[in-house]
């Protein structure tokens, strides 16, 4: 229609003149409108077409509460992979540690395949098979072409539901599980976070360790790790959750063939309900004065997931942001206390975090420092911190939330960390927040906000500090509480 318009113009432009080029002029000029409106159909139409080329989630729930869900951006390969509602938080203190130690007797064999038979599967598909644990979630998942998902499913659903758990093989993984924890013992940003969940978690199940007790790990028996996969690997605590060159109708099919006898005690998709793990500001201090650097978190109580005031913590987590002595340009990022740790030689590094549960979590910073730099260090951190409760500007709230978005889209790059998202979601929220959801939540925080929320969990809250290293000049806990207010005249 555009381009009739335009060849009408040039030929009354050419052969009309006198009145009849005015009548002409008047008619071309009552069709601008027309024209303009067209482009901005065009373009509206060119914005929904966008809108719909992002693939769609789908889920569904199987007869037994098994949750199927996936998203199909037609790639080449694909990662599949189950979530399972159950971590180190579902442990008590005899069998804690049962369920890392589980997650490493899934690859050693099952009534179907012998460790080396897995193994070489593997391989010759060309596929990745990896799992890991956390304190709510223990996660099992493969990469692979596309074409091979059928067998991608299998072998998961045969790991899952076969692993023969012989006794060879758990002692040899008791072995290989006690290395691995003096290893973690040596990188001292997890000796700091474990510490850190002790303290604020006290007594709790949060305050428990990942790979647990060395004693515990020396008397898990097959039995312990039969106990936890009767007790907590139902369907309705469990998402099937898959990304890359995906059918979902295929997907459905195979979890019914593979999972359909998984055994479900629970009714509809509702899983057991968590006890409270308390929350409670306190310290441990573990001073080492033959170490170089001074390691030392310190946080607050934060949210879970769900709760509405979690999107504002990760826009004030980005605006306090994290910097390194590598970093070319420390003096000139957004972060204010970047600034003031680069220009003053404060630390080697920091790194600010928010650590969400269910139904509570972490919000602080890791800082890495020399001993002679840690008043200061943790001085400027407070007052930065005093500073989003009170003085935080609209600009560099916009600024924070256009990182923030980046971020989580360079996140999403690939189908493994969409594949992650996905599982995640659907086990903390019960679906997936759309991107377009999750960018407009984030832009409907202002400064306001910010100063509100974080006045609300910063603001004369005592926080969980833990450190090590050379840590005599960090200051006594009371000093470092009273820091946690500005007197208001």
């Amino acid at each position: 229609m555009a381009v009739c318009l335009q060849r009408l113009t040039g030929i009354v432009g050419q052969k009309l003149l006198g009145r009849s080029w005015v009548i002409c002029r008047r008619l071309v000029g009552n069709l601008q409108p027309i024209l303009h409106n067209w482009n901005r159909f065009q373009a509206t139409q060119a914005t929904a077409a966008h809108v719909l080329n992002i693939p769609e989630t789908k889920v569904t729930v199987l007869e037994n509460g098994l949750r199927v869900t996936s998203e199909d951006s037609g790639l080449p390969t694909c990662t599949v992979g189950l979530w399972i509602d159950a971590g180190s938080r579902y442990e008590n203190e005899k069998n804690n540690g049962t369920a890392h130690f589980l997650e490493h007797m899934a690859f050693k064999g099952t009534k179907k395949r012998s460790q080396l038979d897995l193994e070489l599967e593997i391989e010759n598909m060309g596929a990745h098979l990896n799992a890991y644990t956390s304190r709510e979630q223990t996660v099992y998942y493969a990469k692979a072409f596309s074409k091979d998902l059928p067998r991608a499913v299998e072998i998961l659903a045969d790991i899952i539901q076969n692993s023969t758990l012989g006794a060879a093989e758990i002692e040899r993984e008791r072995g290989v599980i006690l290395r691995e924890m003096q290893e973690v013992e040596t990188n001292l940003q997890e000796v700091v976070f474990d510490y850190l969940h002790a303290t604020a978690y006290q007594t709790t199940a949060l305050g428990r360790t990942i790979l647990g007790p060395t004693e515990n790990i020396k008397t898990i028996t097959r039995n312990d790790l039969v106990e936890y996969i009767t007790t907590h690997y139902k369907g309705p605590r469990m998402v099937l959750a898959a990304a890359g060159g995906v059918g979902h109708d295929e997907l459905v099919d195979l979890a019914k063939h593979h999972f359909g006898n998984l055994l479900t005690t629970y009714d509809g998709n509702t899983t057991p309900d968590l006890p409270h793990c308390k929350f409670t500001g306190s310290e441990i201090r573990v001073r080492d004065d033959k170490m170089p650097l001074a390691h030392i978190a310190i946080a607050v109580e934060a949210v879970g997931w769900s709760h509405a005031d979690t999107i504002p913590l990760m826009v004030a987590n980005t605006l306090i942001g994290n910097w390194d002595r590598s970093f070319g340009g420390g003096a000139n990022l957004s972060s204010k206390l970047a600034q003031i740790a680069c220009q003053g030689n404060f630390c080697h590094s920091f790194q600010s975090f928010n650590t969400c549960y269910t139904d509570t979590g972490l919000w602080g910073l890791y800082m890495v420092c020399e001993s002679n730099t840690i008043e200061d260090m943790l001085n400027f951190t407070q007052k930065e911190w005093m500073r989003l409760c009170t003085s935080v500007t609209e600009s560099e709230v916009a600024r924070a939330k256009n990182l923030l978005k980046t971020n989580m889209l360079l996140q999403l790059d690939g189908s493994t960390p969409i594949c992650e998202d996905i599982g995640r979601q659907m086990l903390c929220y019960n679906r997936r927040i759309p991107i377009l959801e999750l960018e407009a939540r984030i832009e409907a925080v202002d400064a306001k906000t910010i100063r509100d929320v974080c006045s609300k969990y910063i603001y004369n809250k005592c926080p969980a500090i833990a450190a090590i290293g050379p840590i005599e000049q960090l200051p006594d806990y009371n000093r470092i509480c009273n820091a946690m207010y500005w007197l208001r005249l």
